[in-house]
């Protein structure tokens, strides 16, 4: 099934409210620009607890659908780009030019800083302690730099947050974990880097 499926069984009053839950939990599998943990998280903060309130759910299935709908969006518009720059000769697209297609460039659309902070809340909440103690230097690293961008509200002058942006490139040469590398994004949308 796919996620208007599932979203469908949501808002389906008739069925059983832990089926719509599940069938929540499954629109967030499929879409899940956080991460899956932190994105139910990031809903959870934004609507409240909504494996017991209807209203609750429902706004979290409003919240995430209208950033998937953003997200769609602007994969028509990249499309779009890309159509006219084919039909100018460019085949491939620029490293720079963003591509909503890949996933290390998903964020929460709508409200991306703070969903990245309510994110990092998450990681060092739930994740960290699980990861430390390490004696992985990078991920002593990234510990550090999610705690300055939680402590600082990721509010940096222009020459601590580009201090920031070599630090955090540095690190993710380093890196082999998509989890780790989910991390470095979220501070670097959160702090205004991306």
């Amino acid at each position: 099934m796919g996620f208007a499926s599932f979203a469908r069984r949501v808002r389906d009053p008739a069925l059983p409210y832990r089926w719509r839950v599940s069938a929540f939990r499954s629109c967030v599998q499929l879409y899940r620009p956080l991460g899956f943990e932190a994105t139910l998280s990031f809903l959870e903060f934004q609507a409240g607890r909504f494996q017991h309130d209807e209203a609750a759910l429902l706004q979290a299935l409003d919240a995430i659908e209208a950033s998937r709908a953003a997200w769609h969006a602007e994969l028509h518009a990249y499309e779009t780009r890309r159509r006219e720059a084919k039909m100018q000769g460019r085949r491939s697209p620029r490293a720079e030019e963003p591509n909503p297609n890949l996933q290390v460039r998903w964020y929460w659309y709508g409200n991306p800083r703070k969903a990245a902070l309510l994110a990092l809340r998450f990681w060092r909440r739930q994740r960290f302690p699980r990861l430390l103690p390490s004696s992985d230097p990078v991920l002593l690293e990234i510990t550090i730099c999610v705690s300055e961008c939680l402590d600082f509200g990721a509010v940096f002058t222009e020459a601590q947050r580009d201090l920031l942006g070599v630090r955090l490139s540095e690190i993710k040469q380093r890196l082999h974990s998509a989890d780790l590398l989910l991390v470095v994004r979220h501070i670097e949308v959160a702090s205004g880097l991306r």
